[in-house]
């Protein structure tokens, strides 16, 4: 179970007929990611739905499905450690869980949102930003995909 104080945002973003849509996500899809993948492929969305969620001002995830294929990324392995949606990531990618002294380091496809504008390269540079939170992070991903705005707005995140 996720304790609600923890996540700080959970939102759904998918394309309906080209336009960019938020949704908000509720506690009991986010228990595990089968669950939380279960509840993206119901959003009408062209080509799938993307999953963002941001954990205790710490971490984020990035979950996409686009139809059978789940794809993830969890910007700190060590998460699992907290939240048990982590661990079912963890799980889904067949990692190993992280020993008590291993650094954070993200896990999962850094390209998972390539094809949409936000590369690999630069989605590593971001994680690696120690000075950002992840909301902020997460708007900068909504920026580029296109709905960086109502991302902001949706978060409650006041941009300069």
């Amino acid at each position: 179970m996720v304790d609600e104080f923890d996540v700080d945002f959970a939102l759904a973003a998918y394309r309906e007929e080209g336009v960019w849509q938020l949704q908000e996500l509720v506690d009991p899809v986010l228990e595990d990611l089968e669950t939380l993948s279960g509840a993206l492929r119901r959003f009408p969305g062209d080509g799938g739905a993307i999953a963002l969620i941001g954990f205790d001002e710490d971490v984020f995830l990035i979950v996409r499905v686009t139809g059978p294929t789940v794809r993830v990324l969890l910007s700190d392995i060590t998460a699992v450690d907290e939240w048990d949606l982590a661990r079912t990531v963890i799980e889904h990618l067949a990692l190993p869980y992280p020993e008590e002294d291993d650094e954070s380091a993200p896990a999962g496809d850094l390209d998972i949102l390539g094809d949409l504008g936000m590369h690999a390269m630069d989605m590593g540079v971001l994680i690696d930003d120690y000075d950002l939170y992840p909301d902020e992070m997460l708007s900068d991903v909504a920026g580029r995909l296109g709905f960086g705005p109502a991302f902001d707005d949706a978060v409650d995140l006041t941009t300069a």
